[in-house]
């Protein structure tokens, strides 16, 4: 079973109740999964922010 986040209500959603909305983050495998969807979108974005800035500065020494 799949499990979403609801960015709109803070809740955890299973395939069973899922809402049919725009404002789903998943499919995360486990509830606790998805419970963390936030946490885990802002560290990937941080992650590729980093990436990003190092391949910029990367290629203004060339």
């Amino acid at each position: 079973m799949a499990y979403w986040y609801n960015v709109s209500s803070g809740q955890v959603e299973s395939d069973d109740n899922k809402s049919q909305s725009d404002d789903l983050m998943g499919p995360y495998d486990s509830q606790e999964e998805a419970s963390n969807a936030l946490q885990t979108a802002r560290e990937r974005t941080e992650k590729w922010d980093a990436e990003d800035k190092a391949w910029e500065e990367g290629r203004s020494e060339d």
